[in-house]
């Protein structure tokens, strides 16, 4: 059990590199952000698709799961909304940095969903990241907009996160992301079609965006998404949000080398960036001697 968690915090690392990378691909593609999310969650949803029908994996679930899935799937697809907006209307820094809100809200809403108590170090490590976010904010005012729809996003972001780590204990995660993949996809498009978006405009897009979006979908989002949603097995939904808290590091260190120009920041900035890592290593150092004293009294 203890090898199987830490392959999962490994792995789940590697998931929040490839999430940072993703506000890359948002900022490099220059079609709108519910446009971006329409194409992202029907190339992921085929890719899931394929996946599912040659593993010979059964595509049934009860309706009252379906149910749920398309709830969830409604906010994955706002909270992808909100996101790309921010970064267009800001940039990625400034985005990824109003994520690290992430850890504290989660802190206090997942003892209501999973009913056990509230840990004192979870509080104060959001309490510590919202104080790196106002250094971050407080030098940063120009990009008020961005930070706001980021907020948005992130608050969504974690209520699809805790409804996702109670609907993995008992159904497979690729069949879980799949039909949340289908369920926004089915939103977005109700909205398109009352808001007659489905022009030959809306269908020309080119070459450069139509290989950044296969991208963002397959790899960053069919994969991503569905390892994420499968840790969930080893990890609590809050480690996850808090080691998210990483993908504004990931995601600024690249743009600034990727995009640079208007992603580079002032130096209060990467010091709340800072602040922010720290954070998130001392909470795997406690979460880990946690575990460990938990598993060697239960050997005794």
């Amino acid at each position: 059990m203890p090898n199987d968690r830490l392959k999962s915090y490994l792995n789940l690392h590697l998931i929040v590199f490839i999430w940072g990378f993703t506000a890359i691909l948002g900022a490099l593609i220059t079609i709108s952000a519910d446009v971006i999310v329409w194409y992202r969650m029907l190339f992921a949803g085929l890719f899931l698709g394929f996946y599912l029908f040659f593993s010979k994996k059964s595509f049934l679930i009860p309706w009252y799961s379906l149910l749920k899935l398309s709830f969830v799937g409604l906010l994955i697809a706002l909270h992808w909304i909100f996101f790309f907006h921010a970064i267009h209307v800001s940039n990625v820094s400034i985005t990824l940095s109003v994520f690290s809100l992430g850890a504290f809200l989660t802190s206090l809403l997942e003892p209501l969903f999973y009913g056990r108590k509230v840990l004192w170090y979870e509080v104060f490590f959001g309490l510590v990241i919202i104080a790196a976010l106002a250094i971050i904010m407080q030098v940063e005012v120009n990009y008020f907009e961005g930070m706001l729809f980021a907020l948005i996003s992130i608050v969504l972001g974690v209520l699809f996160t805790l409804s996702n780590g109670k609907l993995i204990q008992n159904h497979d995660s690729a069949v879980i992301t799949f039909y949340e993949f289908l369920a926004g996809l089915f939103f977005i498009s109700c909205y398109f079609f009352f808001q007659n978006k489905f022009t030959a405009d809306f269908f020309t897009v080119s070459f450069n965006n139509w290989m950044l979006l296969l991208v963002l979908s397959s790899v960053c989002t069919a994969y991503a998404f569905t390892a994420s949603v499968k840790v969930m097995k080893q990890l609590s939904p809050y480690t996850v949000m808090l080691t998210t808290n990483l993908e504004p590091v990931y995601g600024i260190v690249l743009a600034y080398f990727i995009i640079g120009g208007k992603e580079k920041m002032s130096p209060s900035f990467y010091l709340g960036a800072v602040v922010i890592i720290l954070t998130v290593i001392l909470n795997g150092v406690l979460k880990h001697r946690r575990n460990f004293r938990k598993t060697y009294n239960s050997s005794q």
